[in-house]
């Protein structure tokens, strides 16, 4: 993978059109909005400022796509048109992975990581278009034979965050089109320029005009995607809130709503786990992406009698990470992704003092010598389970440790927020972790590891924490519809006509 660290020297500000039915076009407006990196305040991408209109158009290229053909094209054809972007990505990874840190913040060598992970995506995505399988019935009496087949909801309206762009997308799209639908995109106006990119990537692979469209644009796009009338599904990936909005607003059209949304997760700590390894993973989990992660690990519910230890050793990690400029190789940790994202941090952090939680490091802006939105690793320690550090979603560099006696307890905490994204054990024995694993209210479960993922199980979670799954095979059930198909074998007996001498009435 690439090493090579970049300047400011190497950025050159790109505006960046949309994608309609195949082409690069501009917003009916007329009018442009501008894109600041982060870590460094200065300009790096602009877009089309998108409305109603582009919707409206958007739509209209993705049903005609639908019902000209795509709908109706062997997996075979999908499969390979897949397998090419994947390909592409793979050509442009370090174009993306620039792209990506200038406008996220986030480290280049995470970038990259992340680059890597979305040619796997549309790779596993390409091996389910040819794999689809429906049900046969051959019981149902002599003369019945029934079928089960899936069939593609139609236009779905794909809406994306700010943390993983390229990846969140890469985690909806490339299963939505292995099962035949088309799409219409909304990138988080924070961070458009990679979806913006792959969409290039998808039209360069050889996709029909129409079949991807991406819109940028401010939630007045994500509002008419979820509102329109052309649109057959929605998936999105945000905050709870919004998520709520969302579905209401799809449910008055009974469209069918994917979401996947926020996280408070648990990672608990047994007295008998290798204690190294949770360290790193309580770390890790803490401050990956800044704490700007839907699995964000933040809360830490250690045993009682090494919750002390632990939480120094934490201290000890945070204290010394590398935090600053996202450009550089080496560096862990970067930028805040913009100023509001910053104040709601300072804000917690606020409650958890004022609170009675005890601070143990952290707690403010970091100097790094750039105009960044840098954040110190934050932990906190004698957190109860009813402090807002302990049950909201922070999206910050924030850890709070948690103390417990019993595993049922321990079990207990976990469980009390009103999330249910992903939860964690670490523990040596196997009875302890299983007896966990299935009690903890969570869409993913870790034993003795955290936050990595596959293409291949499906994503998503519990209660607040959303409605449905992406990734696996599942991810196809999520993007299609069923049909039950009934023949007639042979002769059919009637039922309702009358037998030809039967008396009239």
């Amino acid at each position: 993978m690439e090493t090579r660290n970049y300047t400011l020297d190497d950025v050159e500000p790109t505006y960046r059109p949309m994608i309609i039915d195949g082409e690069d076009v501009q917003a009916r407006s007329g009018e442009t909005f501008t894109r600041l990196s982060p870590a460094h305040e200065v300009e790096v991408t602009s877009f089309p400022q998108g409305g109603k209109d582009d919707v409206d158009r958007a739509v209209l290229a993705a049903r005609k796509a639908l019902e000209g053909g795509w709908r109706k094209s062997s997996g075979s054809e999908r499969s390979k048109l897949l397998l090419k972007v994947a390909d592409l990505v793979r050509r442009d990874a370090e174009e993306l992975a620039l792209a990506e840190t200038l406008e996220t913040g986030k480290p280049i060598t995470q970038s990259r990581n992340e680059v890597a992970g979305t040619a796997e995506l549309w790779e596993y995505a390409a091996s389910l278009a040819r794999n689809t399988q429906g049900d046969a019935h051959n019981t149902l009496g002599p003369d019945t034979l029934a079928l089960v087949v899936h069939e593609p909801i139609g236009v779905v309206g794909m809406i994306t965050p700010w943390n993983f762009p390229l990846l969140i997308i890469s985690q909806k799209l490339p299963f939505a089109l292995a099962a035949g639908n088309t799409a219409v995109i909304k990138p988080s106006e924070s961070t458009s320029a990679t979806t913006v990119m792959l969409g290039r990537l998808i039209r360069e692979a050889g996709f029909p005009a129409g079949v991807v469209n991406i819109v940028t644009g401010d939630r007045v796009v994500g509002s008419a995607i979820a509102e329109h009338p052309g649109i057959d599904m929605v998936s999105f990936t945000g905050s709870t809130g919004v998520g709520k909005s969302i579905a209401a607003t799809a449910g008055r059209d009974l469209k069918k709503v994917e979401l996947e949304l926020g996280g408070k997760n648990p990672q608990i700590i047994t007295p008998n786990a290798d204690f190294t390894a949770a360290v790193d993973a309580g770390v890790f989990g803490g401050y990956f992406n800044v704490g700007q992660c839907c699995n964000s690990g933040s809360r830490l519910i250690v045993h009682r009698s090494i919750a002390d230890e632990f939480a120094a050793a934490v201290v000890e990690r945070a204290q010394h990470m590398r935090v600053g400029d996202p450009l550089k190789s080496d560096t862990l940790v970067g930028s805040l992704v913009n100023d509001t994202q910053l104040a709601v941090v300072e804000r917690y952090v606020a409650e958890g003092r004022a609170s009675g939680a005890h601070l143990l490091t952290g707690g403010g802006r970091l100097d790094t010598g750039l105009d960044g939105r840098f954040y110190q690793p934050t932990v906190f320690t004698d957190v109860t389970a009813q402090m807002s550090i302990a049950t909201d979603e922070i999206f910050g560099p924030v850890l709070s440790v948690l103390p417990y006696d019993t595993l049922e307890e321990a079990i207990g905490i976990a469980n009390s927020t009103s999330f249910g994204l992903s939860a964690g054990i670490w523990s040596n024995d196997i009875n302890e972790a299983l007896t966990a694993a299935r009690d903890l209210r969570a869409g993913t479960v870790w034993v003795n590891r955290w936050m990595d993922g596959y293409p291949e199980v499906p994503f998503g979670g519990y209660g607040q924490s959303g409605i449905g799954r992406e990734l696996g095979r599942q991810a196809l059930a999520e993007f299609s519809e069923l049909k039950t198909i009934q023949l007639q074998v042979g002769t059919r007996h009637t039922r309702w006509v009358d037998a030809p001498d039967a008396p009239r009435a």
